[in-house]
């Protein structure tokens, strides 16, 4: 990688001043509503696409790329970078921004202006990670949407406030275990990748934020329930998280004993709850009822 960033990319990366001056030009004001904290520090960037392990042959995908600047370190090391912006005025101004700083790389990327889980596919070959600074509040959604499009996605590495990374990463039997986590260990192996303090951002966050990192499971998990199936009775189980998985899934089964019946077939104690449950066992419950 080192002999492609010759001088052209070693300061085509993005520092704070680039950042407020670029912004300054588009009357670009970061608004909470939209989630936009965008990342100054040229450190950070690098040191996100390192610990993404992106490769010089990967086609990253990269969800709101805000004003480039973990676009531009992410070309800097892959072969090819699609960006998906929601953002009018951002959209507008990214390709412009990549040709002025790292022209010989402006042809391997592409932009797709569009709401990222609105998304369907992607133009040019298929992505092979995924490496995205997440806005707070669509964070989850958006990840899962992703994974579930685009199969090919082997590796990503999201930033996303602290509190979310917990709880994609966290396992069975921790108290933030729930919904986010089960859905993403359906795809893959997730654990958390680091923390990024406040001050790399501008604005910066009054949250910290952490680095999640998900490589997709070589073989998809070994059961004979769709996605959907199993989706339905994790949303269930965690609608009522103190109700023991009979009571909470006597509306998904069509009673408690129904539920109950479901749950002894799959080997699961009625009075377990859904936070002690695998993603395994909770394919095994929509099995049973199946």
């Amino acid at each position: 990688m080192s002999d492609t960033t010759g001088p052209e990319t070693s300061d085509a990366l993005l520092g704070p001043a680039d950042i407020r001056e670029l912004a300054a030009a588009l009357g670009v004001r970061p608004t909470k509503q939209k989630g936009q904290n965008f990342v100054i520090d040229a450190n950070t960037v690098r040191r996100i696409v390192r610990t993404a392990g992106v490769r010089p042959d990967d086609v990253v995908v990269e969800v709101g790329p805000g004003l480039g600047s973990l676009t531009l370190a992410l070309l800097e090391a892959a072969d090819r970078v699609t960006a998906v912006e929601i953002d009018d005025v951002l959209a507008a101004a990214l390709p412009a921004t990549i040709q002025a700083r790292m022209p010989a790389r402006a042809d391997r990327f592409a932009l797709v202006h569009s709401d990222a889980m609105l998304v369907e596919e992607l133009p040019g070959p298929a992505p092979t990670a995924l490496v995205a600074n997440l806005p707070y509040n669509v964070a989850v959604p958006v990840l899962l949407h992703m994974l579930e499009r685009f199969p090919t996605i082997e590796r990503t590495l999201v930033m996303v406030q602290s509190e979310v990374a917990d709880r994609l990463a966290a396992g069975p039997g921790n108290k933030v275990y729930g919904v986010p986590s089960v859905k993403a260990n359906w795809y893959a192996e997730v654990k958390r990748a680091g923390a990024i303090g406040r001050n790399v951002f501008w604005p910066a966050p009054n949250v910290d934020s952490g680095l999640v990192s998900l490589v997709r499971r070589t073989e998809p998990l070994a059961t004979t329930a769709t996605r959907q199936e199993v989706f339905a009775v994790v949303d269930a189980a965690f609608a009522q998280r103190r109700k023991t998985l009979r009571a909470a899934l006597a509306g998904w089964a069509g009673s408690p004993a129904a539920a109950e019946e479901a749950l002894v077939k799959a080997g699961i104690s009625p009075q377990a709850r859904g936070e002690s449950l695998t993603v395994e066992e909770f394919a095994r419950i929509a099995e049973a009822k199946a």
